[in-house]
């Protein structure tokens, strides 16, 4: 157990923000028996176990040890391939151990990879084995009947039964451009497809992803510390420039090959598999622009495709977890957005309205879906930052989640396993629903945090911007106006007020140094409306106006000190920070500028072109939108505003490059700024010392930059 003395940041940095230890990956078997999900041992552990909860009835509940990477291992360390690291790195997974795993249709057998090999666990019987097969190992998925396991391994996608036998190649690579089984850069970083390949019902044919990115652009990710090291190949599809070729192929297991033929001209992202026994393979296809997307059904003898429906929007089309996929009767379910909502549609009904906002459909059952959204415009009294998890089908809607909070879940059957956070207390409550009635929870290992997060959820301005506000711990009235820290993500995919306590154990810790810490979500964060989110097409600077506008509306209620005021971010939040203190010193008197995206030209196709289109179409819009041509650069000298920039070396996201060019603009136009670079360091900064010296530092830094350090 971690010492109460220790301090948050070292706590924070040392817990991976308080994440070890708590359960996750939950899945449902069928039979409603067995709930499986990874755990580490302690909110400092970093190896996560497979668990089995047992549900039987007439039993206790009780939770089953399944694979331990340890004794797997016999106490060796854990050895990661390059690929496996670059898969870490998509999915922003900083643990260790067993950090996914694949199930078969009864969820009695389980795959998983662990230092490059492939093992399946029993899960009734509680055993796991490796399996001899090649190596380093990618994504094993067992076939539905459990009879296979199916895994990639150096490009090419394997099958080897279930003891171990008859490991063979189903399709191997042409090339070093080439793979098989794998999800490219552009959908494991934007469309959040981590898979490659996708089981036939039957166990008997596999979708197989075939990637060529000999046409994408190389980059060199070097680590300057290390010179004697070669620099990293990265195929990185810059806003742009030519994106990986994607193929679709159905795949017998005795290695036949059938391509499945769609106009990849005109719609070249392949960014949804869905393939189910109710119907045949769902794939979900996008034109480059996103403007426009087809929902196809595969024939998988001829490989033609059949368009069951087809989406268009002006502006863009956003991509949806559970969707599309099949109801039990066959009619398509999908999100979509309608009449100024975001709605379930089932078939060519929508099922829902303007009073919820759909995030994601987590199961689809014979009778209903069961949804995650958010409070609609509409709603009858506003949810700041509250998620929830409702039923939903032709009778009306349910919510399932009760209390205040960001809830989730995952179900099958009549067993649902509903994840909840509040803001009353910190991390996640895990319980176990069957037919509604609580019957189980599972134990979180996660540490206390040693501070409380104080959090006021409200409105700010007259865009009505959800907003968090944290003052330090101790402030009383009479302590008068706090120097204000904005501490914002503030751009699309990130959204920061949230109704839970941990997404605030930074920012309270930032007030108890002093400060008044304010968390805006203007326009372009989700989870308000399809126009809220897309008013920032071409003019990510309104994510700016309404940092502004919350700051003084925000004013007029909380002891705020407008005339000290500084922001921090990371990533979208570094683009904005460094912004802030670019087109609006008269506001902002410093910046924290944490991995910006400086130039929107050395940013990935999929995200960049989605707000900004084509540069070579739009070169107006790449101007106005980058830090590197704002004209505030060479003017307002008298408003200089001190600037920290950070920046991992090896952050193959957001390269070293967009802080690099900021740098040197900022040099050209005289103006004074500091440069923080981190050896080593991804987009994830997931090192202890580094993430705990960060938040020191930065808190050293806008003391100086604010003249705190004097008073």
């Amino acid at each position: 157990m971690t010492s109460q003395k220790l301090s948050f940041p070292r706590q924070h940095a040392r817990t991976q923000r308080f994440t070890l230890g708590a359960p996750r990956a939950f899945t449902v078997s069928p039979d409603g028996e067995r709930v499986i999900f990874l755990r580490s041992a302690s909110g400092t552990d970093r190896t996560n176990r497979l668990w089995v909860l047992d549900l039987a009835d007439g039993s206790t509940p009780k939770e089953r040890l399944v694979a331990d990477p340890e004794a797997l291992l016999g106490g060796s360390a854990e050895k990661l391939s390059p690929q496996e690291r670059a898969r870490r790195e998509r999915s922003r997974e900083g643990s260790a151990g067993i950090v996914g795993y694949a199930v078969d249709s009864a969820a009695e057998l389980a795959a998983f990879a662990l230092s490059g090999k492939v093992y399946v666990a029993e899960l009734r019987a509680g055993t796991a084995r490796a399996l001899p097969v090649p190596g380093p190992v990618l994504d094993p998925r067992p076939s539905p009947d459990g009879r296979h396991v199916a895994y990639v391994s150096k490009g090419a996608l394997r099958v080897v039964g279930a003891e171990g036998d008859g490991d063979r190649a189903l399709a191997e690579p042409e090339d070093a451009h080439i793979s098989y089984g794998l999800a490219e850069f552009i959908a494991a970083e934007e469309m959040h497809r981590s898979r490659g390949f996708w089981w036939s019902p039957e166990s008997d044919r596999l979708l197989v992803a075939r990637v060529d990115d000999s046409a994408v652009k190389r980059w060199w990710i070097a680590d300057p510390a290390h010179p004697d090291r070669k620099p990293t190949e990265v195929a990185y599809p810059a806003a742009g420039t030519p994106n990986a070729e994607v193929r679709l192929l159905v795949t017998d297991l005795d290695g036949a090959r059938t391509e499945v033929v769609w106009d990849r001209g005109r719609y070249p992202y392949l960014a949804q598999v869905h393939w189910s026994s109710d119907g045949a393979p769902l794939i979900l296809v996008q034109a480059r622009d996103q403007r426009s997307q087809l929902f196809l059904a595969v024939d998988t003898e001829s490989g033609a495709t059949r368009t069951v429906h087809v989406d268009e929007d002006p502006v863009w089309l956003d991509l949806f977890p559970g969707v599309p996929a099949w109801a039990p009767d066959g009619r398509l379910v999908r999100i979509v957005d309608e009449g100024g909502a975001r709605v379930l549609a089932v078939g060519d009904r929508p099922l829902t309205g303007a009073q919820l906002q759909i995030q994601a459909v987590l199961d689809i059952g014979e009778s209903d879906v069961l949804v995650s959204a958010s409070a609609g415009e509409d709603a009858a009294e506003p949810e700041i930052g509250q998620s929830h998890v409702y039923r939903v089908n032709e009778l009306g809607v349910e919510r399932v989640s009760e209390r205040a909070g960001v809830h989730s879940a995952v179900r099958a059957g009549e067993v649902t396993v509903l994840v909840s956070a509040s803001p009353e207390r910190p991390g996640t409550e895990v319980r176990v629903l069957r037919s509604g009635k609580q019957v189980a929870t599972v134990a979180n290992h996660a540490e206390e945090p040693v501070l409380t997060a104080r959090v006021q959820f409200t409105e700010g301005g007259a865009q009505r911007i959800p907003c968090a506000v944290l003052l330090p711990t101790d402030y009383q009235e009479s302590d008068g106006p706090l120097p204000v820290l904005m501490d914002p993500y503030g751009g699309p995919h990130g959204r920061r007020v949230l109704a839970a306590h941990n997404p605030h154990l930074t920012s309270q810790w930032f007030a108890d140094q002093g400060f008044a810490v304010v968390v805006a979500d203007g326009r372009g964060a989700p989870g308000r409306s399809p126009g809220w989110e897309k008013a920032v097409k071409n003019n990510f600077a309104l994510s700016l106006d309404d940092q502004v506008d919350a700051l003084h509306a925000l004013a007029e209620r909380f002891p705020l000190d407008v005339t000290k005021v500084a922001i921090r971010g990371w990533s979208y939040g570094g683009y904005l920070a460094a912004m802030a203190a670019l087109r609006r010193p008269d506001v902002f008197h410093a910046a924290v500028v944490g991995a910006p995206v400086t130039d929107l030209r050395l940013y990935d196709t999929h995200y960049t072109e989605r707000y900004l289109g084509d540069p070579a179409e739009q070169p107006e819009v790449y101007a106005y939108n980058s830090l590197l041509t704002d004209e505030g650069l060479s003017e307002a000298a008298d408003q200089v505003r001190p600037m920290m920039i950070i920046h991992g070396l090896a952050d193959d996201n957001v390269v070293v490059a967009h802080s690099l060019r900021l740098s040197s603009a900022l040099l050209s136009a005289g103006r004074p700024h500091e440069v923080l670079p981190l050896s080593g360091v991804t987009h994830m900064t997931p090192q202890e010392q580094v993430a705990e010296n960060l938040l020191l530092l930065q808190v050293d830094f806008l003391k100086r930059a604010l003249g705190l350090d004097r008073a």
